[in-house]
């Protein structure tokens, strides 16, 4: 590869997508209207978000002997990603979310992790091969977590940058995860339960970033939704206000931030500029439906960021 690559380890799912005029009570059953099969899981939804911005992505991860699996490789291959090393799991199903969705928005949610759930330090192995050269590694809470702190210690002790999306939220996790972070991104609720108190604006953003400064996060980007982003760096802290658009849903939005913030440090470009590019790629995904058919092209990226401003 001759740009820097950034390697991303993590789930691979298959959502299972129902549409229902209300969502079931317990012993209910209900005639819905609409269903779908879409690619998902954090770790590929960010690697299609890196890879659609002309990065060379490489995904670690695996996935099950089975149609899904078949289905899932295929949506990352076409994207540009590199799944080499994302391994065929025979002695699983694939990682599936079963999820259904009323006309509120409501929904109900079960993930079943499948292979996702077997992650281990071989997968580690295999990512390692891939850390020369690398601007980033990302990271995220989806796969076991003695697979992620062995991934984040392999990364730092290489001299990668680690970028730690810590979702699903979790507040019980090894404290030694933090002193090999570079980077991390939660949002406000997943901050809130890191730092175990509220955090909804920049004031609070502040007080939760130096908590995890004082943990060992070198840099602490706090997305507070609608509000904008606050970054603390050890040289400087600011708040960027997001960007505005007509939201069709936020799924995926969280990732599409971390593949804009990640693609553009790859590329050398400064923080604050790299958190730009984060807030305008997750800005986008939530102007169109879907996890990764929402996520914009460098193209569109470049455009956005070129006409619109964050007053």
């Amino acid at each position: 590869m001759n740009k820097p690559h950034v390697i991303i380890f993590g789930s691979i799912n298959m959502d299972l997508v129902a549409r229902t005029p209300t969502l079931p009570v317990p012993g209910e059953t209900l005639l819905g209207y609409s269903f779908a099969t879409v690619p998902g899981g954090k770790g590929a939804n960010q690697a299609v978000a890196v890879a659609r911005l002309n990065i060379p992505t490489v995904m670690v991860g695996r996935v099950g002997s089975d149609g899904f699996g078949q289905e899932l490789l295929s949506s990352l291959q076409t994207a540009s990603v590199d799944t080499t090393d994302v391994l065929v799991d025979d002695s699983q199903h694939s990682g599936v979310a079963m999820i259904a969705v009323d006309d509120h928005s409501e929904n109900h949610i079960i993930v079943i992790p499948g292979a996702n759930g077997q992650v281990d330090a071989t997968d580690v192995d295999r990512l390692s091969r891939h850390l020369p050269g690398a601007a980033a590694l990302l990271l995220q809470f989806e796969i076991p977590l003695p697979a992620v702190l062995a991934a984040a210690k392999a990364a730092h002790h290489a001299g990668v940058r680690v970028i730690l999306d810590p979702a699903p939220a979790l507040s019980d996790f090894s404290t030694e995860l933090y002193s090999y972070v570079s980077i991390i991104t939660p949002n406000a609720i997943e901050a809130a339960h890191l730092v175990g108190f509220s955090v909804d604006d920049p004031s609070t953003a502040a007080q939760a970033a130096t908590v995890l400064h004082q943990r060992g996060v070198e840099t602490v980007v706090i997305k507070l939704g609608a509000k904008g982003v606050f970054c603390a760096t050890p040289e400087e802290s600011f708040f960027i206000p997001a960007f505005h658009v007509k939201a069709v849903d936020t799924v995926a939005a969280g990732d599409a931030f971390n593949g804009g913030l990640s693609a553009a440090l790859a590329e050398g470009l400064p923080i604050r500029q790299a958190i730009t590019w984060g807030a305008a790629t997750g800005a986008l995904a939530a102007t169109k439906s879907g996890a990764q058919s929402s996520l914009p092209d460098r193209a569109t990226v470049e455009a956005f960021l070129s006409t619109h401003d964050r007053r």
